[in-house]
């Protein structure tokens, strides 16, 4: 008991601000509503790709990094952004975030040329990467553990998870209604009323004692999981063994090792390697990185599927997703009934087994295929089996770690699901094209591109499920199940 009374008794001591502690419910609305515009916007400019492409001259691999440079920001730097929560205060970190996210949104939806619209996407990831360990760590500092806890995160995962899947739907309205700009421009009124509520009622604390910010191991981080993404990337036009495409995964492979290296001998490392030893933390970030290398390509090839070959229009790509985007929801919200019965790991592996089923089904999909059999019943499989996967795991990899480390461990948590579906995203792409081949391809190559990638997707679901029953602790940390 005592280093927990220690560590209540410092949070106790961080706060900065005298104000009358909020109500809970306010806290975990603006830690939610947080972590919706930084997931939406993984997503929401999906349906808003061709629009890009033709607006600003973008070739395919630019249309990928318009994601990518997104992803790979918001994963490489999320690492410091929960490290200098625990140490500068996660309200002010919260702050600066989604300051920096509304500004740079700002730019991307003026952006005139296609290299101005890759740096603005890269300021937004940069911006979410500080601002999305906060929104969890706030969250769980709100709330008492136990089952007030586990709903509180099932909604924190709905809601990041909902953003995901809403943002098929808001971007083809926004597309449709106004233009592709205003897939960006939206963040910037919502993130004005977001930043305000915060001033006004987000209490400050922080955990432990200020330190220097391992600034190195971030710029490690980040630059070798960028280099391997774009060497994944390469590999589209390339192929595997072409230098183009070797060189920059062999140089992201030695800038991984290399940051690890630095880790190990730092006195104030950005990736404490001890918490890899607990094996709640490390197997639940694997099955992340695993799960979300597969589940995050479906809202991506889905919409190219509903778009390039049904032909519908941005916003039918995105009212064809709805059903999906609610499934998710449900299933998140459904996955902590499941948990104090089954146990936090079995819940996990019945999800993953469900998406798996949906994705193997997606695979069938034609090139004049009905939307009820070829996207809304194998979406909501897809969705349904991934809202209640995501709730168990990011339990059990926030539990077990000390008060201390809880900013890093939710940006690890982030940073295993974004960089997964990142890598995943480049990898699918290639698989895509290399089956599609060159050129202006019809619909029906196209179809058995994107078919393959669902396929490939379901074989990494069904060996990301074998792995969680072998590796995930059947009970949390704490002692509770789930």
């Amino acid at each position: 008991m005592t280093p927990m009374l220690e560590s209540a008794r410092t949070a106790d001591s961080t706060h900065i601000s005298p104000r009358r502690t909020p109500p809970t419910w306010l806290v975990v609305a603006l830690a939610c509503a947080g972590q919706f515009l930084v997931v939406l916007d993984v997503s929401v400019v999906n349906v808003a790709l061709p629009s890009m492409r033709t607006d600003l001259g973008l070739n395919a691999q630019g249309l990928q990094w318009v994601v990518n440079a997104y992803a790979i920001a918001f994963a490489g730097f999320m690492l410091l952004g929960g490290r200098a929560g625990d140490l500068y205060g996660r309200k002010r970190m919260f702050l600066v975030g989604l300051g920096v996210f509304t500004l740079a949104s700002l730019g991307g939806g003026f952006a005139q040329e296609g290299w101005q619209l890759l740096v603005a996407r890269a300021a937004q990831g940069l911006g979410a990467a500080v601002l999305a360990p906060s929104t969890l760590t706030i969250l769980t500092a709100a709330v008492p553990e136990g089952a007030a806890r586990a709903r509180a995160i099932a909604t924190w995962t709905a809601v990041g998870a909902g953003g995901g899947a809403a943002g098929g739907l808001v971007g083809g309205v926004l597309v449709d209604g106004l233009s592709w700009r205003w897939v960006l421009l939206i963040n910037v009124p919502v993130g004005a009323v977001v930043l305000l509520g915060s001033v006004l009622w987000l209490t400050e604390s922080r955990a432990g004692e200020r330190r220097r910010l391992d600034l190195p191991g971030a710029a490690l981080v980040t630059a070798g999981l960028a280099t391997l993404a774009y060497g994944i990337s390469q590999t589209e036009s390339e192929g595997w063994a072409a230098a183009a495409a070797l060189g920059p995964l062999v140089a992201g492979v030695l800038l991984i090792g290399l940051f690890l290296l630095v880790e190990a001998r730092t006195a104030a490392p950005l990736m404490p390697l001890g918490l890899l030893r607990l094996r709640s933390v490390a197997s639940a970030n694997v099955a992340m990185l695993v799960c979300g290398s597969a589940m995050f390509s479906m809202w991506f090839f889905m919409t190219l599927y509903a778009q390039n070959v049904l032909g519908y229009s941005p916003l039918e790509a995105g009212l064809a997703l709805v059903p999906s985007s609610l499934a998710v929801v449900l299933g998140s919200k459904l996955a902590p009934r499941f948990m104090p019965v089954i146990g936090a790991r079995s819940v996990a592996v019945l999800g993953t087994a469900v998406a798996a089923v949906g994705f193997g089904w997606q695979s069938t999909m034609t090139a004049d295929g009905g939307y009820v059999v070829a996207i809304m019943v194998p979406g909501v499989l897809m969705m349904l089996g991934a809202g209640l996967a995501a709730t168990p795991l990011a339990a059990l990899a926030t539990s077990g770690a000390a008060a201390g480390d809880a900013g890093l461990v939710s940006g690890l948590v982030n940073t295993s699901r974004t960089m997964g579906g990142s890598l995943g995203l480049a990898v699918m792409s290639t698989i895509a094209a290399a089956r599609s081949g060159e050129g202006d391809v019809g619909p029906v190559a196209l179809t058995e591109g994107y078919a393959l990638v669902f396929r490939t997707a379901a074989v990494v679901l069904v060996l990301g499920a074998v792995l969680m029953r072998v590796w995930l602790p059947a009970v949390a940390s704490g002692g509770a199940r789930g």
